[in-house]
Parts: structure tokens; C-alpha cells; sequence
């Protein structure tokens, strides 16, 4: 027999769920002038301003409510606020159209209208780039890039000028899971690093998440750098491009089928080279230095409720000294997805991914040829479902079984070479994860945002595995596994837990903790981000790295929400780090795991940052005061040092003004505390040669860094359907040498002494111009 008091308990839930009978609204949030999907377009409720959702990576939303009568209000940055009336009493789809705005005062007209996003949001810790910003922050050479962009941004660091790797709260910079179109980019540099792989002309939306991960998201300790790219305009067919002074770009869209698909291709090419082969310098002449890549994008809407849509990125790199040294490198992408709506409520989305990154570098001396090739291959299932439960839940549930094949590296050389060939065995293995998260509204004030991730590593024969002592330098036991055994497996639980408490409309308290592991990783011990780094996988010698974050944070809005100002602290906690041990040959070492160190890390800090988001003049300021410190057994005698990309202070300032509708100006200045290094603490002579020898890891520093940059943009008079811009740029303003590199030598001129030779990649100011269109 039931007890009393669960059937007083069936009675109220009854009563309750016929007195507050609720519908659902959902549909898909489109750019009226192109068809693209707007991904975090807000949907509220005029009447009840707690009540909301915001759309998905697909434009996708849903919501559900209380039967009646409401107004809508979809707003979305850079875009007119629509009010729409909707008499709920039954399931509704309603797909909106936001028209972009145009010019300076509609700007300052819709300013009192806009969202309060990053108050209300319980997700802490990420920031979205609008595109429109990247364009106008100027860069090296007019090249638009959206790596150096978040690099201005506090938390975040740039590895240094020719290098487009960053550092996030302390993590090294492959400890960053960088996506685009959900395919994972390994090494996302042009040119060593002067440029970054995304073309922003393909580019939709760019997001990057330092803290409070979503349970989506895996693989990676740091951040997730999530980069969609353009849809394509399925209303009307459309070029646009840019000429610069040693790149150009063009990309070309249309519908496929009007207002159902579209395409997009994008491509872009440096054309150094051609220089090179005018020039009379026979010492230059025949030298390669160029790259290219490739985004294309189709995509197709069978009806409201089904759509697919075909993604792919392919990019490569030649550098070559004739008849000395070669190399080249490349990443290829793949994605095919399908986007399924099985209810009102439930979204679901399917995806294949394949990525490939591979590098080889060629000696070309005849007595000294050589080819060494190293190679990662994915293939991904992934399922992503979203389940709107009233507006108080939303769950997002998913897994996906990911693939590796590395060739850590290979060496062919032809008969009459003094290289001897050599093989390093493939690995096989699969990184499988399943996830569930649930953002609860608890009430106008609180929100809850919790997830869980459970995430796995098998390691897979066939091959030879060895077993080394605890100092490493031993073999322990060699076994060999044939194909499709199992060598070893992890599994890690992540759990990923933030909270929002809203104050008021203007002011808000977040606070979060997340788990992360990381099987992939990056071995080098080069000081350069070169595509000759060495990715190894977790094994029976190496462990899954973990990281532990917890942080907190004051977010604030004024002025009707036209500024943002933030402050986070968050302090991290890193378990099985690796490093190498001194003197490593890593590259082509059939034995490389017998060369690394593993230890632990921590890292800590807090950040600023104030934006003003709309008006004639608009940008930011961030500033991070932080620590980031590792600790290995047998480096430093056991005791915590400074990591590389340890920096105390780093500051950046953006500044973009509109003078007119024709002229838009902008500048950036950074500041930041010198890389540590490790330099010479003594120095012995042996026939001729001096030898310096080195103590404490990393316990100098270089001098600080800080740089000026300032660009202009005109355009070009209006016209029915064509439009220009010329973009004009300075790199370095007052030519400040920041240290690239110190190396200590024998002076030429004082006997017995030693000299530090400072190496700055610019020394000068570097100008440049591009011509843009649109047509």
C-alpha cells in the first residue's frame, strides 16, 4: 500500500502539470541577408526576462514555456533586435531572420537594447571573438589572424613573435584543443608560425574556453578553441577577397538551392616564391618559402527538421634552402554532419571527422640525403543530442570514438646516402569518451551548470613495447602485441561543475571547478614552435596528463550593457607533466620514451578585463598577473622552477575608432614580463673548445617585451553591388627589439670572457597595405 505521503505527492504533481500545461517553441535563427545560422543569438521572454535560451552551434533553439501570450525578442551582436508576438497554446516553429546593422547610429540607437550574455551566462571563463573586431585589429603584413587576436585577450599568451602557439592559465601550448568544424587541428602555423592556418574570410564564429570546459569538450588540459566556419550565402552568389603585398585571398559562395543550400570556398596563397625566382641573387634564387590552404564548406536543409552539410580544410607549407634543406608540413580536415530534430525539444547532430597532419623534412646534399616523415592520422564518430526540458534544463548528452595512427617518424635515404634508414614503429589506439551536462535554472538569480565526462584510452598492438625502469634509462621487459590486442588502457571520470548567481541584470558571481586528461602529447626540445615537433600517445611509460581548475569571478555590466568588466582567479593543478631530460635527440628516436622526465605543475593568477563592446570608439584592455611553475625529480633538484611560458605581468590594449563611414582606425600595445630561460652558470675549456655548463632550469629571464601596432581602414565609395576597402597597417611602430633569443659565445674581442648575443626577429617597423572586395 502506498504511504500517504507519496500520494499526496502524485495528487500535487498531477494538479500541477494540468494547471501549468506548457508548449514548446523552437526553429533556427538566421542571418537575413546571407542565410547564415547565428550561433548564440539570445531568445527571452519580454514578459519574464529570466526566461531564455540562446541558439546552439547550428542556429537551433528551443523553449519551453507556460501556455499564453508572449513577446519574443531575438537579439544577436552586431545585429537588429525583433520583436516577435506568439499566441502559445500548442508546439510552435518560428524561424527568424536578423537583418545586420548599418552604420554608426544604428549602433548607438540599438546600445540600450542589447544582451547582458556574459552576466547571466552561467559559462565562465570563455570568450567569443566577433569577426568584425578580428578584421580591424591590426596584424603582421594586413594578414587577418584570429590566433594573434586571442593572444590580447588576459589568460591568454603568445608564444612569442614568429610563433602563433599560446599558452592558456599556465598550460603548454599542445594542452590547447583546437577545433574547426569539430576536426582537430594539430599544427595551426603558416610560415613557422608568422601566420595562423584560419583564413577569417571562411571563418563564422570563434570561441575559447580557459576555464569551466563544458562536458563536450575533451582531450586537451588547457582551452578549447572552437572555430565554425561560413555556411555560405544561400540567398545570392557572392566574391570577395583581398590583394596584400605578399598574400592574396578570394572566396566565392552562392546557394546551391535558394534559401535551403549554399557553398562556400575560400583559398589563399603567399606568393614569396615568385619574388625569389625574379631575383639575380643566385645565392637566394631557387629557394622555396610559400603556402596555401583551402576551406570548403556545402551544406543542404531536406526540411525543418533534417540537414547536412560537408566540411574540409587543406593547407601546406614549403620551405626549402636549394640544395641544402628542405621541409614542408600540412593539415588536411574532413567533416560530414548531420543534423536530425527529433522532437521539439530534442536536437540531435551526427558527425564523421577525419583529420591528417604530417611533416617531413628532406636534406638535399647529394653525400647526406635524407627524408625523415612524421605523420598523425584521426578518424572520429561523434553524437551530439540537446534535450530542452522547460527553460529550467537543458541536458546535452553525446560520445564519440576517436581513431589515432601516428608514425612518430620515419627515414628513407637512397643507396649513396651516409644516413642509414630507420623506422620508428606506428601506434594504434582509440580515445573513446561519453558525456552528459544539465544547465539548471534553479531560479532568476542561480543557475547551475554540471556535467560529467567519462573518457577512455586503448592502447593497440601490433608492435614492440618496452618497459623502462623508474629512472627511465632502462629496459625493463620488451613484449610484442599483434594487431588488435590490447596494451594498455586508462579511464578517467571528468567531472565539470560552475554556478551563477545573478545579483541583478548588471552584476553577477561565478565560480567553477573542472577535471581535464590529456593522452596526446607534444614533445620537443626546441625553444621555437617548428612543425618538427614529435606527438607520442599515453602508454604503458606514459601516463594521461590531469589537470584540476578551480576559479572564481565578478562579472559586471554598465551603461546599458554597452561595457563588460570581469575579473577571474583561478588556480590550477597538473599531474603527469612531461619534459625531456637534457641533451635529447628526440626526432626519429626509436626510443624516445626512455628520454622524458614526468612531474608535476601548478599554476595560478587572476585576470582583468574591460570592454566596451559598442559605439564610435570600442576595444579593451586585459591584464594577467599570474605564476606557472613545474616540478620534475631530477630537474632542480626536485624543486618547483618556472615553466617556459612562465610570465608575471602581461597587459594588451585594443583600441578601434570609427571617424566616419568611411574610416575606421585601430592600434594594440602589449607588455609582458620576458620568457624564462636557462642560462650559463659556468664554463670549462678542452682543446680549444669552450663547454658552458647550466644549473637551474629556467631561472632567468629574457627582457620584457612590448610592441605598438596601428592600422587604418578606408572604403571604397558604395556601389549597387560592388564594395572595396584598403587596409593599411604598421607593425611595430617605434621598432622595439624584443628578444627573440640569448646565446652565449667566446668574445671575438676580449680574451677569456664570454658574450650574450641577443637574436630579435624585428628590429624595424614593418608597414604594409592590402585591397579588399566584395562583389
Amino acid at each position: 500500500m502506498a504511504s500517504p505521503l507519496f500520494t499526496i505527492f502524485i495528487i500535487l504533481t498531477t494538479i500541477t502539470a494540468f494547471a501549468q500545461k506548457k508548449a514548446t517553441i523552437n526553429g533556427t535563427v538566421k542571418d537575413a541577408v546571407t542565410g547564415e545560422t547565428l550561433i548564440g543569438a539570445s531568445v527571452t521572454l519580454q514578459e519574464f526576462s529570466a526566461v531564455g535560451t540562446a541558439t546552439n552551434n547550428y542556429g537551433f533553439y528551443s523553449l519551453s514555456v507556460t501556455e499564453g501570450e508572449y513577446t519574443l525578442l531575438f537579439t544577436c551582436v552586431g545585429y537588429n533586435t525583433i520583436a516577435q508576438k506568439v499566441s502559445l497554446h500548442k508546439n510552435q516553429v518560428v524561424n527568424i531572420s536578423l537583418s545586420p546593422q548599418n552604420g554608426l547610429q544604428e549602433v548607438v540607437v540599438r546600445a540600450k537594447r542589447l544582451s547582458n550574455e556574459n552576466v547571466v551566462s552561467p559559462q565562465m571563463g570563455v570568450e567569443k571573438l566577433n569577426m568584425s573586431q578580428i578584421n580591424q585589429v591590426p596584424v603582421l603584413l594586413g594578414e587577418r589572424d584570429i590566433l594573434k587576436t586571442i593572444t590580447l585577450l588576459p589568460g591568454i599568451k603568445s608564444a612569442g613573435e614568429g610563433n602563433t602557439g599560446f599558452y592558456v592559465r599556465g598550460g603548454g601550448s599542445d594542452q590547447n584543443l583546437i577545433l574547426l568544424d569539430e576536426a582537430p587541428i594539430y599544427n595551426a602555423s603558416h610560415l613557422l608560425g608568422f601566420f595562423s592556418t584560419f583564413n577569417s574570410d571562411a571563418i563564422k564564429d570563434v570561441s575559447i574556453y580557459k576555464g569551466g570546459m563544458p562536458a563536450e569538450y575533451g582531450g586537451r588540459l588547457s582551452s578549447v578553441l572552437d572555430i565554425k566556419m561560413n555556411d555560405g550565402n544561400d540567398k545570392d552568389f557572392a566574391v570577395q577577397g583581398g590583394i596584400g603585398l605578399i598574400s592574396s585571398r578570394i572566396k566565392v559562395e552562392g546557394p546551391l538551392v535558394k534559401d535551403k543550400g549554399s557553398f562556400m570556398v575560400s583559398a589563399r596563397r603567399t606568393y614569396i616564391d615568385l619574388f625569389l625566382k625574379l631575383t639575380t641573387d643566385t645565392s637566394i634564387r631557387g629557394n622555396s618559402l610559400y603556402f596555401y590552404d583551402v576551406n570548403a564548406k556545402a551544406n543542404y536543409h531536406f526540411d525543418d527538421k533534417n540537414a547536412i552539410y560537408i566540411s574540409g580544410y587543406l593547407g601546406k607549407d614549403v620551405l626549402a634552402l636549394k640544395n641544402v634543406l628542405g621541409t614542408n608540413w600540412g593539415n588536411k580536415t574532413g567533416t560530414l554532419r548531420f543534423n536530425h530534430l527529433f522532437s521539439n525539444s530534442l536536437f540531435s547532430n551526427t558527425s564523421v571527422i577525419y583529420s591528417s597532419y604530417n611533416f617531413v623534412v628532406e636534406g638535399l646534399q647529394n653525400a647526406q640525403s635524407f627524408k625523415a616523415t612524421s605523420q598523425i592520422n584521426d578518424i572520429n564518430l561523434k553524437e551530439d543530442l540537446q534535450y530542452s526540458i522547460g527553460y529550467q534544463h537543458t541536458l546535452k548528452f553525446g560520445f564519440n570514438i576517436l581513431q589515432h595512427d601516428i608514425t612518430p617518424g620515419d627515414i628513407t635515404s637512397p643507396k649513396n646516402s651516409s644516413y642509414n634508414e630507420r623506422h620508428v614503429e606506428k601506434r594504434y589506439d582509440f580515445e573513446n569518451a561519453l558525456y552528459a551536462s544539465d544547465e539548471w535554472n534553479i531560479s532568476k538569480h542561480l543557475t547551475f551548470l554540471y556535467g560529467l565526462r567519462l573518457s577512455g584510452l586503448f592502447l593497440m598492438g601490433p608492435g614492440t613495447f618496452k618497459t623502462y625502469d623508474d629512472a627511465g634509462n632502462t629496459i625493463s621487459s620488451k613484449t610484442y602485441y599483434s594487431r588488435s590486442n590490447l596494451v594498455k588502457k586508462y579511464i578517467n571520470l571528468e567531472p565539470r561543475f560552475t554556478a551563477n548567481y545573478v545579483i541583478d541584470d548588471q552584476n553577477s558571481i561565478k565560480a567553477s571547478y573542472n577535471r581535464n586528461s590529456q593522452n596526446i602529447h607534444l614533445l620537443s626540445n626546441s625553444s621555437s614552435n617548428t612543425p618538427t615537433y614529435l606527438y607520442v600517445m599515453s602508454s604503458n611509460n606514459i601516463k594521461p596528463e590531469i589537470a584540476d581548475q578551480v576559479s572564481t569571478g565578478y562579472f559586471k555590466n554598465f551603461s546599458d550593457n554597452a561595457y563588460e568588466f570581469s575579473t577571474e582567479v583561478y588556480y590550477k593543478w597538473m599531474q603527469n607533466q612531461i619534459d625531456y631530460k637534457d641533451g635529447s635527440q628526440l626526432l626519429v628516436n626509436q626510443d624516445v620514451e626512455s628520454l622524458l622526465t614526468y612531474g608535476t605543475g601548478r599554476a595560478y593568477g587572476i585576470e582583468l578585463f574591460l570592454k566596451k563592446k559598442y559605439g564610435r570608439f570600442n576595444g579593451w584592455i586585459g591584464y594577467t598577473l599570474s605564476r606557472t611553475e613545474r616540478k620534475f625529480d631530477d630537474i632542480n633538484n626536485g624543486h618547483y622552477y618556472p615553466a617556459r611560458q612562465d610570465r608575471t605581468h602581461d597587459v594588451s590594449v585594443v583600441g578601434i575608432y570609427q571617424l566616419n563611414k568611411r574610416w575606421a582606425f585601430s592600434s594594440t600595445f602589449i607588455y609582458g614580463t620576458g620568457n624564462a630561460v636557462t642560462y650559463p652558470t659556468g664554463k670549462y675549456s678542452s682543446g680549444g673548445l669552450t663547454t658552458f655548463s647550466y644549473s637551474q632550469r629556467n631561472g632567468r629571464r629574457l627582457p620584457s617585451s612590448n610592441r605598438l601596432d596601428i592600422g587604418a581602414t578606408l572604403d571604397g565609395k558604395e556601389h549597387k553591388r560592388y564594395h572595396s576597402s584598403w587596409t593599411f597597417s604598421i607593425y611595430n611602430v617605434y621598432a622595439h627589439r624584443d628578444p627573440y633569443s640569448i646565446t652565449f659565445r667566446d668574445s671575438k674581442t676580449v680574451p677569456n670572457t664570454t658574450e650574450a648575443v641577443e637574436t630579435s626577429i624585428f628590429a624595424t617597423l614593418i608597414p604594409s597595405v592590402t585591397w579588399n572586395f566584395n562583389f
